[in-house]
């Protein structure tokens, strides 16, 4: 999987904003069930944040380095305790999930979000 762009981490970024940690890597460090559980998350959901417990600055980055590179995913941001981390899942869509295509689908919209009117064609 190629690195992210500036723009696209940035729109992960704010995907990810709104999200809860889904995982907890606790004082047991990373462990294969807690690998097993962020793979399951990723192909659940692509984007996803995990919560470190107790570890140093140093040992959190070496924690994102072992997690992608175990599980072919990219880190998207490091803030604090929380990790932002995404993988593509190319297969089927996952049901429930939010479309992948734009939310407009050519629809012409407001600034309130609001569809805007189809003229009336003259009859001339």
């Amino acid at each position: 999987m190629p690195e992210l762009t500036p723009v696209a981490r940035r729109a992960l970024r704010a995907r990810a904003h709104h999200l809860r940690p889904v995982v907890t890597v606790g004082a047991g460090g990373l462990t294969p069930a807690v690998l097993e559980e962020i793979d399951a998350r990723l192909k659940r959901h692509e984007l996803i944040k995990v919560r470190v417990a107790g570890e140093r600055r140093e040992e959190r980055e070496t924690l994102i380095g072992s997690i992608c590179s175990a599980l072919d995913a990219r880190p998207v941001q490091h803030i604090g305790r929380i990790l932002v981390l995404y993988r593509e899942n190319p297969g089927e869509p996952v049901p429930g999930a939010p479309p992948r295509a734009s939310r407009d689908n050519g629809k012409r919209h407001t600034k309130r979000g609001h569809r805007m009117p189809q003229k009336a064609r003259s009859s001339t």
